[in-house]
């Protein structure tokens, strides 16, 4: 992986906004913090009307890359731990929050948490992603 170039073509699932089948994940960086509201949808559910695990981990992660990014470092995932604390019911707005906690020559260590408006806790997750030098900044 490390001659591989990363490139930002818009169809992350995430936060791409060409593409028409993601998430399309607006994140906004204040004070070091990758931040995103959104809204999901029946389309994003697991059990009726509650939405998937999956989806829920894999807003937590991009938000945890943005935050990295934000600091003009290079990385990739390396290990996600999630925590599922209450269920997002589709249709129901949530916010992602993610921060750097500790950065080191090659791991830098994250967290997030997503939660409702009314400060309800659906998840948190800490991750550590490895950093690559090497690799050409994502935009």
């Amino acid at each position: 992986m490390k001659d591989k170039r990363l490139e930002d073509d818009g169809y992350c699932f995430a936060c791409g906004q060409k593409n028409l089948q993601g998430l399309s994940l607006q994140f906004s960086i204040t004070d070091g913090k990758a931040s995103a509201e959104f809204i999901l949808q029946k389309i994003h559910q697991g059990y009726k009307d509650i939405v998937h695990g999956g989806i829920i981990s894999t807003i937590l992660d991009e938000s945890m890359i943005k935050a990295v990014l934000a600091e003009g470092i290079n990385a990739l995932t390396a290990e996600i731990t999630v925590r599922f604390r209450n269920p997002l019911m589709v249709g129901e707005m949530a916010v992602v929050e993610a921060e750097i906690t500790k950065i080191g020559s090659r791991l830098i260590e994250t967290a997030a948490r997503i939660k409702k408006i009314d400060s309800t806790i659906i998840a948190e997750a800490h991750a550590k992603l490895l950093r690559h030098e090497s690799m050409d900044r994502i935009q």
